[in-house]
């Protein structure tokens, strides 16, 4: 007669098995090998901004000599309190902080709502715009004919010289329609179901679910705007439009004789213009980046993985 009493599990036979999986030694080399790569990068990358710093705060004779590296030498706050003191300086930075908002809010809604009609397979003419786009990549009108076009449309000494002729990057656009065409088709067919219109669905489902490629073409945006003053040295004769990037070039020409009027030498003012104007231009956009380095960082791997 066969014992219909349960058996008892063997628990011994259960604690026995290790719980964690130790790592073999190759793989232990690797994450070594991998970290000790890393802070060298890290340092490499880190070297020229901290030298950068540096040489903003020594004074002419040091920098002139090769002797900063890592920490100021001669502490010398001269060319800041130059830069800081003239009027221009502040109203270059006023004209920069909006033309950025504003050049890149209107490349924004250009951008988003172009690409997500280029990422609809139905719609008629899409290749045609797409390899519209994709020649404006390779082939420009020329810097003449476009200060011709932007004279005539009488856009010189406005805001829109700058704002318009950059409204769309052809790379942004791309990125974000092969965003579009990856995303749940069930979801948009949901909401057109519930009543929404196209336009609904695009502001109400598409783009709060795309806040990773949108950060990251706002960060893109940014970044040449702020950076851009050549577009404005061809099309703002006006001071009170120029933004501060144009300000710390004509600076560092000479343009501007900002050391004359401080009673200073010339040649004192062009020893550390350089590093002021490069950390005064990039701290901005250093500040800006932390708020959205999780949507960047989910931006650029867009497309890595299909599913």
């Amino acid at each position: 007669m066969v014992s219909t009493t349960p058996r008892t599990p063997d628990i011994s036979a259960v604690r026995s098995v290790p719980t964690t999986v130790k790592d073999s030694r190759g793989y232990t080399i690797f994450r070594v090998v991998n970290a000790v790569l890393l802070v060298l990068v890290c340092l490499v990358t880190l070297y020229p901004f901290v030298n950068l710093i540096a040489q903003a705060f020594s004074s002419q004779g040091y920098i002139v000599a090769g002797e900063v590296n890592l920490w100021p030498k001669g502490f010398n706050l001269t060319t800041f309190e130059t830069v800081f003191g003239d009027e221009r300086f502040w109203t270059g930075y006023r004209n920069t902080i909006i033309q950025t908002v504003l050049a890149t809010g209107v490349a924004m809604v250009l951008t988003t709502t172009m690409a997500y009609a280029l990422s609809k397979r139905h719609l008629k003419g899409r290749s045609f715009f797409i390899g519209l786009v994709v020649v404006t990549m390779f082939f420009n009108g020329g810097l003449i004919p476009n200060y011709l076009l932007i004279t005539n449309l009488g856009l010189k000494n406005t805001i829109w010289a700058i704002v318009l002729p950059n409204a769309i990057s052809a790379f942004n656009l791309l990125v974000m329609k092969s965003f579009f065409e990856n995303f749940p088709q069930d979801l948009e067919e949901a909401a057109s179901i519930d009543g929404l219109t196209t336009y609904g669905i695009f502001g109400r489902i598409v783009l709060p679910l795309s806040k990773a490629v949108v950060a990251t073409m706002i960060l893109f945006y940014a970044v040449s705007f702020w950076n851009a003053w050549f577009p404005a040295f061809l099309y703002l004769s006006d001071p009170g439009l120029q933004p501060v990037t144009l300000y710390l070039r004509n600076l560092l020409a000479g343009a501007t004789g900002s050391g004359v009027e401080a009673g200073m030498e010339t040649v004192q003012i062009g020893a550390n213009i350089q590093a002021v104007a490069m950390l005064l231009t990039v701290l901005p956009i250093i500040c800006f980046y932390p708020f959205i380095q999780k949507y960047f960082v989910s931006g650029v791997m867009l497309g890595s993985v299909k599913g």
